[in-house]
């Protein structure tokens, strides 16, 4: 298999004809052999219908569907999970995402030799708050992963199939999958200008809500990607430290009583100082950060697959 082209749906039944067809034009006249694996996360209108009607009609054209709305992070990992395509493309279901692009981004991978090739709007229909907010995630997304790119969470990329096998993409990290196939070892990222086409059916999913999301997601990831294997070297290493500041403040408390006693003066009761609770709390606080350190290494190490989602359709799969 050449290609494989994962699609997450999430009610967008307008779209889904125009979308398959159009993929079908473009990969038939490039001459690559591809399937399309439209993924439906928990939609409530027809997408799924639409899906297996299309399904029925032309092989090469998969589905899976969700129970329920899981999110566009779980779409992407279980339709990586059945990609077969040397070269993995993702793009939205609601034709804002040009299918013309696919070709330029298969050479990239294959010619010069990219793991990951992701799309940049540098012109943009979306409104004002969106455009704006997501500059921001951008820049800070690029200051703390060092990758130079402009758009992290543009929905058309292409990715080595190998690269969708090695990576876990979960709750709503799809905005910063190039950071997680940095840290997977994937350091060939690269970036291609895409057209970016005004919505033509539905409404946006986009909400207010996501403004923090974003960020606490760019919290999470970076967290993850620096001690997700080793939480006790963070958390480790700041209790240990604060029980240290601790135990010396304390110690400090205790030979000054040690010394008024030996020169037989009156000694201040060390209850008395604010410094002995100020160092028995961080003393408390170290260890408590101690023992959050040895309970993650202990989950770390018995976790199960946090992406296991129940499907209840499949087709052609």
């Amino acid at each position: 298999m050449d290609v494989s082209i994962v699609i997450p749906v999430y009610n967008e039944e307008e779209s889904i004809p125009e979308l398959s067809e159009w993929i079908e034009k473009v990969c038939t006249e490039a001459r690559y052999k591809f399937e399309i694996i439209f993924v439906d996360d928990g939609s409530s209108d027809s997408s799924w219908k639409i899906i297996s009607t299309l399904s029925a009609q032309k092989k090469f054209i998969k589905g899976l569907r969700f129970r329920r709305n899981y999110g566009k992070a779980a779409a992407l990992y279980t339709g990586f999970a059945e990609a077969t395509g040397e070269t993995v493309i993702t793009m939205d279901s609601d034709l804002q995402d040009s299918p013309d692009e696919i070709p330029e981004l298969v050479r990239m991978i294959r010619e010069d030799g990219f793991d990951l090739v992701s799309g940049w709007k540098k012109k943009r229909y979306d409104p004002f708050v969106k455009r704006f907010t997501s500059k921001i995630y951008n820049g800070t997304a690029r200051f703390f992963s060092g990758i130079k790119l402009h758009d992290f969470n543009c929905g058309l990329k292409a990715y080595r199939n190998d690269v969708v096998k090695s990576i876990e993409v979960f709750g709503e990290m799809h905005r910063y999958i190039p950071i997680l196939a940095k840290e997977a070892g994937f350091r060939k990222i690269g970036e291609k200008v895409v057209e970016h086409r005004a919505r033509k059916y539905g409404v946006t999913k986009y909400g207010l809500d996501r403004f923090m999301k974003g960020y606490l997601d760019l919290l999470t990831i970076g967290f993850i990607t620096r001690f997700g294997k080793s939480p006790m070297h963070l958390f480790g290493a700041l209790g240990t430290m604060m029980f240290i500041i601790g135990f010396v403040m304390a110690g400090y408390l205790g030979v000054r009583k040690i010394i008024f006693v030996n020169q037989q003066l009156r000694a201040p009761l060390v209850t008395e100082s604010p410094y002995f609770y100020i160092a028995l709390t961080v003393m408390i606080i170290g260890t408590i950060l101690f023992l959050t350190g040895f309970l993650a290494e202990l989950v770390n190490r018995n976790s199960t697959i946090r992406n296991n989602y129940l499907i209840k359709d499949k087709v052609n799969i």
